[in-house]
């Protein structure tokens, strides 16, 4: 395992015991809004704050994007090297006690994501990547699903859920994907939902109105698992964009024209 991404594992291993800890004892927890329906919780931060702390016990040079804390540079104004960090992918899932919830960290150097670790404490997997090496869950290599029509697969989403989202344009979206499709799925976490497209259990997945911590790790997971990703136009923009597309090769290449009139690259 490459030292850098074997320093993002320690670290998500020792969030998730953080979470794993607050989830026994979910009636104590404080919880607030960032915005409708977009809650944090002290376990976010402190969850935040292990990560943090690991990654810059190792390299205290590199930059840090993450959700609640926000960005720095590191200590010399600036890095090459960035970590994109979600302490707790999935907070009202969590909040409830619905076991679908995830710790994500992505490396990225020069813009380019070269190490991930997607971890779920409920079932103790661990999807690990580094660009050129593969996609792992429990260090065994993943693949994405083989199944090569549209109408086929079980394809993941998200729904628009903050008061400025769009919700009568997704609708529309949603109506014309799930004709589309075997089945539609929200489970409500995008990196594990990124992750289980790498391990081959969705066939694809889009979602709109993210930010890059809670697509940067899966990203690197599904195309390394030898998937494709991309913004809904079937661009390379999706990072910075808030849109996400993803899947194996064949449905990949049918969702692009379905979702391409509703990308923000051809608004």
């Amino acid at each position: 395992m490459h030292p850098m991404l074997n320093v993002a594992v320690n670290a998500a291993i020792g969030a998730a015991q953080v979470l794993h800890r607050a989830s026994a004892d979910l009636h104590r927890l404080t919880v607030s809004k960032k915005h409708h329906n977009d809650f944090v919780t002290e376990v976010d931060r402190a969850s935040e704050a292990v990560i943090i702390d690991t990654l810059k016990g190792a390299y205290p040079d590199h930059a840090i994007l993450a959700e609640e804390s926000g960005r720095s540079g590191g200590k010399d104004g600036g890095s090459d090297f960035q970590w994109i960090i979600d302490p707790l992918d999935g907070t009202t899932n969590f909040i409830h006690g619905f076991p679908y919830f995830c710790v994500s960290i992505a490396l990225a150097y020069k813009g380019e994501v070269v190490q991930a670790v997607v971890y779920d404490p409920n079932s103790n997997e661990l999807f690990t990547a580094s660009r050129g090496g593969g996609a792992f869950l429990n260090e065994r290599p993943i693949r994405v699903g083989a199944r090569d029509r549209l109408a086929d697969g079980l394809i993941g989403t998200g729904f628009p859920f903050r008061e400025t989202d769009d919700v009568e344009t997704f609708t529309r979206l949603f109506v014309e994907m799930s004709g589309a499709c075997a089945g539609l799925r929200r489970p409500g976490a995008c990196a594990l939902d990124l992750a289980n497209v790498a391990a081959g259990r969705l066939d694809g997945f889009f979602e709109q109105g993210v930010n890059a911590w809670d697509m940067a790790a899966g990203s690197l997971l599904v195309m390394e698992a030898g998937g494709r990703v991309g913004d809904y136009a079937g661009g390379d923009a999706f990072l910075n964009i808030g849109e996400i597309l993803a899947g194996n090769p064949a449905v990949y290449a049918e969702m692009v024209p379905k979702l391409k009139g509703y990308s923000r690259v051809t608004q």
